[in-house]
């Protein structure tokens, strides 16, 4: 029998247990970086002024937004060492490796000094663990996209794909569910003063419990043929330079997923309490049910790319945030009640899914297996240091200096930049990533 043969039957059993293991660790380990990653957002608004004194609420959160932009500028960093390592080492290894450095990260915030206590120098500690945690992300992002697409069947990787983002968002869920349960069960004073810790610390302990997870997954077929100590420049930036039009593109279809992700994710609690006037209890919940919902939705969404393609759900999250950013944004920023809030905010989302269950299948389809990694995650963590992390501070800049609909325009303009990309890129839902892959498709030819 042919080894074409061979790649056309079913997998058997054992293989497709693989695929569910490869799954839940790359997913399980991807909810609890993204958890960590998160909460500090989550939970900015109560320790705020623990870090920096004074009066101005705004500007105390745009203190904290601005060491939360500054994790960020270590993703390109991230990106490059640990997205190498997975080209050259394996993605199990670089899985592995993250989890433990966000492990480190929290635990350093859950026990930095208050300004009362030391000063600044709890600041500067709050600073060195968010490095520490963008340089962690920047490589998570990459081996956990290049693991889940990797390890899904041809046909089936958008669905695979999805679960980045469930797991994102679920991880987001967690530390919003925790936070809400303290919110019934502590007094204001109580999270200001030492409650806001404890989600840290928890993000420590469920990092243990994932890295005796990681440790079991195997590696990708993709990366065992491709003879990693056989070519000394995989994983470099000289290889990664021979794919710079892939990287372009990556790049450019980032930036306005980017950019609308956080600003109807971490922006949106702060948005909904400081625009539209809303309890803060009350804006969490609306954060928490429309990102429930939003998990859910990207599975169905990555299916739909394995059958129509990849295309037709980016150009229309591209469109439909460009058009749709402001009186979206507008609308919520008077929304008075919960019901009003959260469907505003499911429609941004629903918008938003378009990019968000497909895109790390995309990327990782633009590159070959010996700098798909690094492809993936250097020139995203680029675009994500440059927009996704600074879209919360950009707003809070816009409404500090009183023109807040400003940045609505902004958001539409990097999804415009985003809409002209997916228009002329070619569909990657075809691509082959392996050489039994690329033998079914000879195959089938």
């Amino acid at each position: 029998m042919s080894s074409s043969a061979v790649s056309l039957a079913p997998p058997p059993g054992d293989e497709r247990r693989r695929r569910r293991l490869a799954l839940v660790g790359g997913s399980l380990g991807n909810l609890v970086e993204w958890y960590d990653w998160f909460v500090y957002a989550s939970f900015a608004i109560y320790f705020a002024d623990s870090f920096f004194p004074g009066d101005n609420p705004t500007t105390q959160l745009m203190n904290t937004a601005g060491i939360f932009a500054v994790g960020f500028l270590m993703r390109p960093v991230g990106g490059w060492i640990l997205g190498r390592a997975a080209d050259r080492h394996g993605r199990k290894s670089a899985l592995t490796l993250t989890v433990t450095m966000m492990s480190v990260a929290a635990l350093l915030i859950a026990v930095a000094p208050t300004y009362g206590q030391a000063g600044y120098f709890g600041a500067v500690v709050l600073l060195l663990a968010r490095l520490l945690q963008g340089m962690s992300i920047g490589g998570e992002y990459a081996a956990s996209a290049t693991y889940l697409t990797e390890a899904s069947a041809q046909g089936r990787r958008g669905l695979g794909s999805s679960f980045q983002y469930v797991s994102m968002t679920c991880g987001q869920l967690l530390g919003l569910g925790i936070l809400i349960t303290m919110q019934h069960t502590l007094t204001k004073q109580q999270l200001g003063s030492w409650g806001w810790r404890i989600p840290f610390v928890l993000g420590a302990v469920f990092a243990l419990v994932v890295f005796w997870l990681r440790r079991r997954l195997q590696e990708t077929d993709a990366f065992r043929e491709g003879g990693a100590h056989d070519d000394s420049a995989r994983g470099s930036l000289k290889a990664l330079w021979e794919h710079r039009r892939q990287a372009g593109l990556v790049m450019a279809l980032t930036l306005g997923g980017t950019v609308a992700y956080y600003t109807y994710t971490t922006y949106l609690t702060k948005y909904l309490v400081g625009s539209a006037g809303m309890a803060k209890n009350t804006a969490t919940l609306v954060s928490f049910t429309a990102l429930a919902l939003f998990a859910v939705l990207q599975p169905f969404a990555g299916m739909l790319s394995d059958r129509i393609g990849r295309r037709p759900l980016l150009i229309t999250f591209a469109a439909g945030c460009t058009v749709g950013t402001y009186p979206i944004m507008t609308a919520l920023g008077s929304a008075s009640s919960y019901w009003q809030a959260l469907g505003l905010s499911l429609l941004a989302l629903v918008i938003v899914t378009g990019y968000t269950s497909i895109n790390a299948a995309v990327k990782a389809e633009l590159f070959p297996t010996r700098v798909r990694a690094l492809g993936v995650a250097l020139p995203y963590a680029i675009a994500n240091a440059l927009f996704g992390g600074t879209a919360e501070y950009v707003a809070l800049w816009f409404k500090n200096g009183g023109h807040e609909k400003a940045f609505f325009w902004y958001v539409s303009g990097c999804a415009l930049v985003s809409l002209v990309t997916y228009v002329l890129m070619p569909d990657t839902r075809g691509a082959a990533l392996s050489r039994a892959e690329e033998e079914e498709a000879a195959a089938r030819r």
